[in-house]
């Protein structure tokens, strides 16, 4: 097959970025290096690590500091008022000091995954599992156990009347269901097609208050009947809904930051508090008082219902790193671009500090989990969402969007009009073209561990690594021939070219940084001991959340940690 391509070599060289973001990030590098003026000496006495008694020839440091968690979804209290949030893509379920902040794992990996949680009467946790489909629940004895499974998009659940147990499916499917937590009843669809029902509660009647999301109503459910009556509109997004101790009915709409209080008689609403767009849950004590979590802050913030003041209780700057680059600005300052999952961001790669130019749910764009510079265009690629999007690196306007992929992990642009994708869901390597990315032709197939993708030692090829195999590739655009560059690695995923050619990946079986000659392909360690390496969840691709590796003309090594939710800069000594 015949494929153009012009522009598939990596670019670093010098872009203008917007004036505003130059300023800030400049500043942040005058502050930054206000603290970072130490001679060699200064250096040593803060500690480099050591390997075999020789001093390391990396620094190894923490440009942005990490949390214990990988975004926060749902959230709980127990009769005792301790509190407990779930993450998805972290698959675990944390206790958490509302006072403190500090967290525990109460539930780890893979059962762990949580969308939404509560208590029932007896004290058994139940919980939903959005990415597989399962419904868990675990015993105050420590017992785990599947409740139901099968359920595409499982999201919400709540405790009515009586001890009966709710979900609801969003998102991939839009249905509420009764579940029998012994086992003994079939699932009993209540209603379905409502405009996607989030996260609920019932009131002291019985009756089931939850959002419509993308109706922007409130709505009340018999869930005897199935009658379903709106209680409130003009919300924008609204995400879940919970009651107080006197059955008042707080909303949270996602799109505006803003929790709002409603009467449920008669649906008269009140602004209690503004807060940054990307709600997920909330959850009142028997205090009344009221937490929500952030999914795009990894946070979750208390708020006083009174005055509509907030408190952090945990938040961090990063929630789900992933694919990362970086280039260098007109005024020589390192700027990494981050796939964050929930936001697209920058980063200062003197200070660390970050400014997010995508935010879900106030911006529309995919939600990215890899990433690519190529010039003055930028790639990224979500299986989270099975789409591609391309970028102006300038401005942060998307120019070009691309969807129903089968989970896509990585891509390059190879031309003008063409797109090379790592679709490990069904295992190809695909050149993507035509309006709306509808022509798509496979030149490497049977290849489910495709993790990663830079441009190759030349126009024609790619590097590409496979998660499953344990190999780092050059794949020839033109007719698909492979040559292996290094084998026998463990779990490589992501990486990039050096300025001197050399290749610097992350091969997180073994939680490490190596080098590798693309010529030889002798494999040498930058850094050991990372916080790399999460276990996919089921049903998802191998490489599940990359960790990113992005070189700068200077050498820096910046490297995303799915352990931590962190991000490392390796500097050479």
């Amino acid at each position: 097959m015949g494929v153009l391509k012009p522009a598939i070599k990596r670019f670093h060289q010098p872009r203008k970025v917007p004036s505003a973001i130059t300023l800030a990030l400049s500043m942040s590098m005058v502050i930054g290096l206000a603290g970072c003026g130490d001679s060699h000496e200064a250096h040593e006495a803060k500690g480099l690590l050591e390997s075999d008694g020789t001093k390391d020839p990396y620094l190894v440091q923490y440009l942005v500091g990490g949390s214990d968690f990988l975004s926060i979804h749902g959230s709980t209290f127990d009769k005792d008022d301790n509190y407990y949030a779930g993450s998805v893509m972290g698959q675990s379920i944390h206790k958490i000091d509302t006072t403190t902040g500090e967290s525990t794992v109460f539930v780890g990996p893979p059962e762990g995954m949580a969308d939404d949680l509560e208590f029932g009467p007896d004290g058994t946790l139940v919980w939903t599992s959005i990415l597989t489909g399962k419904v868990h629940a675990r015993r105050p004895n420590g017992e785990i156990f599947v409740v139901a499974d099968n359920l595409p998009g499982i999201n919400s659940v709540a405790f009515g009347k009586n001890g009966r147990l709710f979900v609801t499916q969003v998102l991939w499917g839009d249905a509420l269901w009764e579940l029998d937590l012994e086992g003994k009843k079939e699932p009993r669809k209540v209603i379905e097609n409502m405009g996607h029902l989030n996260g609920f509660d019932f009131d002291k009647d019985g009756y089931l208050y939850g959002p419509l999301l993308f109706k922007g109503k409130v709505a009340r459910v018999d869930v005897d009947s199935g009658e379903l009556t709106v209680l409130a509109t003009g919300f924008k997004i609204p995400v879940a809904v919970n009651l107080d101790s006197n059955d008042q009915l707080y909303v949270a709409d996602t799109a505006l930051g803003r929790m709002v209080r409603i009467e449920i008689k008669t649906g008269e609403k009140t602004l209690v508090a503004t807060v940054d767009p990307g709600i997920d849950n909330l959850a009142i004590n028997s205090k009344d008082e009221l937490f929500i979590t952030n999914m795009n802050d990894n946070a979750v913030y208390k708020i006083d219902t009174r005055t509509g003041n907030t408190r952090n209780i945990v938040k961090s700057e990063l929630s789900v790193p992933g694919g990362l680059d970086v280039y260098s600005d007109e005024l020589g300052i390192e700027i990494v671009l981050l796939a964050d999952l929930f936001t697209y961001s920058m980063v200062d790669g003197a200070s660390g500090v970050v400014i997010d130019m995508k935010r879900a749910l106030r911006d529309v764009f995919e939600l990215p989990m890899s990433l690519n510079i190529q010039g003055d265009k930028v790639v990224t690629t979500s299986w989270f969402t099975n789409a591609v999007e391309v970028y102006d690196r300038n401005t942060h306007q998307i120019l070009a969007t691309y969807h129903n992929f089968k989970h896509p992990v990585d891509a390059v642009i190879i031309s003008e009009d063409e797109v090379l994708v790592a679709e490990p869901g069904s295992g190809s390597l695909l050149v993507v073209s035509g309006k709306h990315g509808k022509d798509r032709v496979a030149i490497i197939e049977n290849m489910p561990g495709l993790a990663a993708l830079r441009p190759g030692s030349d126009d024609d090829t790619v590097y590409v690594t496979d998660v499953i195999k344990g190999q780092l590739l050059e794949v020839d655009i033109d007719d698909g021939d492979i040559e292996i560059i290094a084998k026998g690695l463990d779990k490589p995923e992501g990486f990039d070219v050096a300025p001197d050619g050399s290749i610097v990946l992350a091969e997180v079986g073994k939680q490490r940084i190596v080098r590798i000659d693309p010529k030889t392909g002798d494999v040498t360690e930058v850094a050991r001991n990372l916080s790399i390496g999460l276990t996919p969840a089921e049903g998802t691709p191998a490489v599940y959340i990359q960790t990113g590796v992005a070189v700068s003309d200077a050498g820096n090594i910046y490297v995303t940690s799915d352990l931590n939710t962190a991000l490392y800069k390796i500097t050479p000594q």
